[in-house]
């Protein structure tokens, strides 16, 4: 299959990072950039980074590179971010709503901020802040219902 140019840039992404983690010699990261931009197939392109791992290495290096030359690992290597939980989201959106629905949304918030915070400690997601959020709004807002009765129950009986 024909190469086209974003796959000998992820090729010379792949060389960077490695030429950055100290696998590669600056000549052998000049010749196998030369080879990458000149490949016509795929199957050229694997064969320059054949012996290079596809991903960045625990430890950046602690010697400095040559100028000009990346020091960082690119962020096509870096893992994907985990996913956010959709109830975390779901709270904070009714917590938020609780400003304009008189507080309606406060009890649905706090219930799924809660189940929310469960799923996320037990699945690894993310979302812990919207999941805060939606707590500490729908909290507010049960609380602010409680006072708010608790004044119309104290001025009834008096």
């Amino acid at each position: 299959m024909l190469a086209a140019h974003a796959d000998r840039e992820r090729t010379v992404d792949v060389l960077r990072a490695g030429f950055a983690e100290g696998r590669l010699q600056q000549s052998e990261f000049e010749r196998r950039v030369a080879r990458a931009y000149e490949a016509r197939t795929v199957g050229e392109l694997s064969l320059i980074v054949a012996d290079l791992p596809q991903g960045p290495v625990a430890v950046q290096p602690s010697v400095p590179q040559p100028q000009g030359y990346p020091t960082q690992i690119p962020r096509t290597f870096l893992p994907a971010p985990p996913p956010t939980n959709g109830k975390a989201v779901g709270s904070m959106v009714c917590g938020v709503l609780t400003t304009m629905t008189m507080g309606l949304t406060g009890i649905p918030a706090v219930i799924l901020g809660h189940s929310a915070r469960a799923e996320i400690r037990r699945s690894g997601e993310g979302g812990e802040g919207f999941a805060m959020a939606g707590l500490v709004l729908g909290w507010l807002s049960v609380a602010g219902w409680a006072v708010f009765l608790a004044v119309l129950f104290l001025a009834a009986v008096a």
